[in-house]
């Protein structure tokens, strides 16, 4: 990534945080975009800022407090304000979105899923004409049996890949101790179908389609930064 990007991710980040109040409690994201929010959140609350993060990885969970972020787990908060994540892919006008590819997908929806509004941060080569275009959808399996779930994928259409574990080459184990398949189906026509389809297969945890979550994206491109919301919910 450039170093005029990453200037544009920043600012693109800086925006977000505006958008936390005083007292919220707030779900941190996983991945490269979603630390920028950790780190200047946490600037925040360096200088006084009062708020609570849920963290939707133990990688997250360690860099904000590391940075001093107050934390609390997802099941010990009553309900979360406000989530600013990444994504891999952006479907305008719906705001579909395909996320996981750090892995922490399953919390990373489960703290969506549980927030009044969920903002993703992207930079404009993750704007799509459909998800799926560009990235594998992850599917969070369990590991026992995780041949069965791979088949039901498979009769879906999509190419599998085990995700594998960058540094040991073994299969990848999410936060939850299960592994994850990358499911290749191509552009995505119906996000909402496959969404429920996938579900219904046997050993499926989660997957990475987000349908109907996410409520504001805001891109950061080379004419700085827009905000995008959904014409369709």
């Amino acid at each position: 990534m450039s170093a005029e990007q990453e200037r544009r991710k920043q600012q693109a980040a800086e925006l977000a945080v505006k958008q936390i109040e005083e007292s919220m409690i707030v779900g941190l994201g996983t991945g490269s975009t979603a630390d920028l929010v950790t780190k200047r959140l946490a600037e925040q609350v360096a200088e006084g800022f009062d708020v609570i993060g849920v963290p939707t990885s133990r990688k997250t969970a360690e860099l904000a407090g590391s940075l001093g972020i107050p934390l609390r787990d997802l099941q010990d908060v009553a309900h979360i304000d406000l989530t600013i994540d990444g994504a891999d892919e952006i479907q305008p006008g719906t705001l579909f979105a395909l996320k996981g590819a750090g892995g922490a997908l399953l919390r990373e929806k489960l703290v969506a899923l549980d927030s009044s509004k969920v903002i993703l941060v992207v930079d404009d080569t993750k704007i799509v004409d459909l998800i799926g275009n560009n990235f594998a959808v992850p599917v969070e399996v369990v590991q026992f049996g995780w041949r069965v779930p791979a088949r039901g994928l498979g009769a879906l259409g999509a190419t599998i890949e085990m995700r594998l574990d960058p540094v040991t080459g073994q299969p990848f184990v999410t936060d939850n101790d299960n592994y994850v398949l990358d499911a290749a189906f191509g552009p995505i026509g119906d996000p909402n179908q496959l969404s429920r389809r996938v579900k219904e297969i046997t050993g499926v945890i989660e997957h990475g389609l987000f349908v109907g979550v996410v409520d504001e994206v805001i891109v950061a491109g080379s004419d700085g930064t827009a905000t995008l919301t959904p014409d369709v919910l």
